[in-house]
């Protein structure tokens, strides 16, 4: 190993895997996908974490930290595997369209000979209508009694038909089918600080969601007891596996 390697091999540790294009830190092996000398494509995701949870169920190895950058990096690998398995558009060069196949050249070779042809018979007609040009001039004010009056058969009817249709205001649009926000993890944590402060002391997640009428608002909550937990707002503390969580609010 070079440039850093050995190191990074020292530092990561924790959950490790072994798959058959890389075995060891799984800390390690993102930072390879991440620098793109492994390919992701190689890296079956779905086993690697049926691995972390059998490795998770372990409370001796159990890290909020770890389970928390192990989701955010699975995350990106799965984003990063996706955008590879996408179809993508590529332009086709003259070989690619071709396939070496002798047919298919001397059809090609038909095409360009008869477009060929056609440019030369739109030359030569541009430059045989050079000489013929447009008449911008109309007829003379001697002649504009006999232009029509656009006016002379519209009736106050008409007007108010064209005036109905222009001032009508334009139809509502609907929006039954989109489901609104309700709830934004933004106002799930201030509830999560007004509940804590109104506790006056470490509470359970089961206590901060007791309020919750939907399973999404326990969702949301969840989503913002982490986004409070990263930005170091409170402590979180679990003993055995899916156990109680305990959230203890940092002064």
């Amino acid at each position: 190993m070079n440039d850093g390697t050995e190191e990074r091999v020292a530092e990561a540790g924790g959950f490790a895997v072994d798959l058959p294009v890389y075995s060891g830190p799984f800390r390690l092996l993102a930072d390879l996908i991440l620098e793109q000398k492994v390919d992701v494509c190689d890296v079956p995701v779905a086993a690697i974490t049926d691995r972390y949870l059998a490795f998770a169920k372990d409370a001796e190895t159990w890290n909020l930290d770890e389970a928390t950058w192990f989701l955010a990096i699975c995350a990106v690998l799965l984003e990063l595997k996706v955008g590879r398995l996408m179809p993508r558009h590529v332009e086709q060069d003259e070989e690619d369209l071709l396939g070496a196949s002798p047919d298919l050249a001397y059809a090609r070779s038909l095409e360009l000979a008869a477009f060929r042809k056609v440019a030369v018979e739109l030359a030569r007609r541009l430059e045989h209508e050079a000489g013929y040009f447009t008449r911008d001039v109309g007829p003379g004010p001697e002649f504009s009694h006999l232009y029509p009056d656009p006016l002379g058969s519209v009736a106050p009817d008409d007007l108010a038909r064209v005036a109905a249709q222009l001032l009508r205001p334009p139809p509502t649009l609907d929006l039954s089918h989109v489901t609104p926000i309700r709830y934004s993890v933004e106002d799930a944590m201030a509830a999560v600080q007004e509940r804590m402060t109104t506790f006056g002391r470490p509470a359970t997640f089961r206590d901060l969601v007791a309020d919750c009428q939907d399973r999404i608002h326990v969702v949301v909550r969840f989503l913002a007891l982490l986004e409070l937990y990263r930005e170091g707002k409170v402590d979180l503390q679990q003993g055995p596996t899916f156990g109680e969580i305990e959230v203890e609010w940092r002064v």
